[in-house]
């Protein structure tokens, strides 16, 4: 959508219960999220004639102001090729008709924009013929590997972003951290607070100013130079098992190149390790037709044989 004119729109069904960056993200294609950002920030979006937040989850019959705004001419999306579906249809861990779990490959954004024209959610959406609405539940950074979640059906979306909320969703990650940590386990309560560095890349820091964030990191290893750990979100922010283990911890992620150790990055990069160990390992709940649901995404095999190594 693009328009010289300012655009009222009425929120239907369809987009009830959704946050409101990630609705103007899906009806501005092609808009960067930076932008998005900074025209809810100067209050030039509007929530039934208010001032209103990214996180503003959208009700039925919102009536939202979006701005005069024009989109850059659109690259055509990449068409997927047999290798990277049969990979993905590989991956699923879970499928049932609200949603899908999948090991999300490395190295793979989960949606395209900022110079990446395929994600993960533009390609499944071409692997099924009948997957044009569905929707990421959540998000992994690019380098991270593991369970990621996809609704097939707004309703899906509704529950487990609800679940999500009320922190229903257990969330584990396996992480290979620097060093040797000499807990068993310990629970990092640190707020953090995203900023942006020069050249506008993202930049997350503990402050006082941020948001809560919880971490519960468990030893699950010891080898000479690192220690495998489980790490389970308490909350859910951006970089913040990252942060946590590098700042609070004072043992960064192996092959963390924003905030880990280069001199160790260098040193198990010779080991084998060409990659941040970071990995989204199980997710458990409670589904609403009483089902639980606990999947596992098993690591990749060069992860297995580094560890074999060590």
């Amino acid at each position: 959508m693009q328009s010289n004119q300012v655009q009222w729109l009425t929120i239907t069904q369809r987009h009830a219960g959704q946050r409101l960056d990630n609705f103007l993200l899906s009806i501005l294609k092609g808009v960067p999220k930076s932008r998005i950002y900074r025209i809810i920030r100067k209050g030039e979006v509007r929530i039934n004639k208010g001032r209103v937040k990214p996180s503003t989850r959208l009700i039925l019959d919102d009536l939202v102001r979006v701005p005069p705004i024009r989109v850059a001419e659109k690259m055509p999306i990449p068409v997927l090729n047999s290798p990277l579906k049969n990979s993905l249809e590989a991956n699923i861990l879970f499928e049932n008709k609200y949603f899908i779990i999948l090991n999300k490959p490395v190295g793979m954004a989960v949606h395209g924009g900022s110079g990446i024209s395929l994600g993960v959610i533009e390609a499944v959406r071409q692997m099924r013929p009948e997957a044009k609405e569905w929707e990421l539940v959540h998000r992994l950074d690019k380098a991270t590997s593991g369970c990621l979640m996809i609704a097939k059906r707004r309703s899906g979306l509704r529950q487990l972003q609800a679940l999500q909320r009320e922190n229903k969703i257990k969330k584990t990650y396996l992480a290979l951290l620097n060093g040797c940590w000499n807990k068993q386990k310990q629970q990092v309560n640190a707020p953090l607070q995203k900023n942006q560095a020069q050249g506008g890349e993202r930049i997350v820091k503990i402050s006082t100013e941020g948001q809560p964030a919880k971490t519960l990191f468990l030893k699950e290893k010891n080898y000479s130079e690192a220690t495998l750990v489980k790490a389970q979100l308490i909350t859910g922010r951006t970089h913040q098992i990252r942060v946590h283990s590098a700042s609070i911890l004072q043992h960064a992620i192996l092959g963390d190149t924003k905030y880990g150790n280069e001199k160790a990055n260098q040193k198990f990069r010779k080991k084998g390790l060409k990659r941040m160990f970071l990995h989204a390992y199980c997710l458990e709940f409670d589904w609403h037709n009483g089902e639980k649901i606990a999947v596992k995404a098993p690591l990749e095999e060069k992860l297995e044989i580094l560890l074999k190594k060590l």
